[in-house]
């Protein structure tokens, strides 16, 4: 069940939405009338990033981020993330360096082991102010005792051609089911640039030609697969899939999802795993 609730990780997109919204400008018309005269500097890059958790230090002990733990923040300031554990979202007011953080929106689900203890370090660091710092494709937040650090990468999104996408719901209008218990991760498919579709659909390898435009995928010639026998539930997975296969289907990327989606609101959804390294 979903509740309001204000998240204390909230902090970390006013501290991002602060890099985005304040460029600074300096007095002075004439660039040779002495340092710094009539520059601008340059808003840090933050908005339209897939920023991943990376580690969260606080006096001195340091706390690995589990998968899945992020943030993203719109042009407009709103942002949402998942700390690992739950999702949330906020909106915040920014003055100069300093940002005041309102209520925001978040699940409240009760995580044990490491993504439990993490998101409970990602609370008690990011609250108040911080400072942010951009180096390459790394971002630091850093309290104002230099107490507290948040280190995020920025990570970049999977491609729709060429990555393996791995089936993990399927989607009935509105609503995503668990695939069918014993074959979870067992349908892959990676979509060629040369209109190749291929992989394996739970139980047998398959091949196809689609074509792909920018809104729709539509399998054009005839699915060949292998002829192998497996388990009820992988069988029961590819047949659900091979019966999707036959039509035109609408796909939506996101930044490690991709779904598709036939006329009748039925269909699946797949993720890809960033790359290591």
């Amino acid at each position: 069940m979903l509740k309001t609730r204000t998240t204390a990780a909230a902090a970390v997109l006013a501290s991002l939405v602060v890099l985005s919204a304040c460029g600074t400008q300096k007095s002075g018309s004439d660039p040779g009338s002495g340092a710094g005269a009539g520059t601008v500097a340059p808003d840090v890059p933050v908005t339209g990033v897939h920023w991943k958790f990376e580690t969260v230090t606080t006096a001195g002990e340091e706390s690995r981020a589990p998968d899945g733990a992020h943030i993203e923040i719109a042009k407009d300031g709103k942002a949402s993330g998942n700390s690992g554990c739950n999702g949330f979202g906020a909106e915040v007011s920014v003055q100069g360096d300093t940002v005041t953080v309102k209520q925001g929106q978040g699940t409240e689900m009760a995580c044990s082991g490491e993504r439990g203890a993490f998101e409970a370090v990602l609370q008690k660091v990011l609250t108040g102010s911080m400072k942010a710092k951009l180096d390459g494709d790394r971002l630091t937040l850093t309290s104002p005792d230099g107490k507290n650090t948040v280190a995020l990468t920025s990570e970049p999104p999977a491609p729709l051609n060429g990555t393996t996408w791995t089936v993990d719901s399927l989607l009935s209008g509105e609503t995503a089911t668990s695939l069918p218990k014993g074959s979870e991760g067992k349908a892959t498919f990676v979509i060629d640039k040369d209109g190749r579709v291929r992989g394996n659909l739970g139980c047998n390898r398959f091949t196809a030609t689609a074509k792909v435009t920018p809104d729709t995928l539509t399998v054009t010639g005839p699915v060949v697969t292998t002829r192998m026998i497996c388990s009820g539930p992988q069988m029961q997975l590819e047949t659900k899939l091979y019966e999707l296969l036959d039509g035109p289907l609408s796909y939506e990327l996101g930044h490690r999802t991709l779904t598709l989606t036939a006329a009748d609101g039925e269909g699946f959804s797949a993720t890809t795993a960033p790359k290591k390294g």
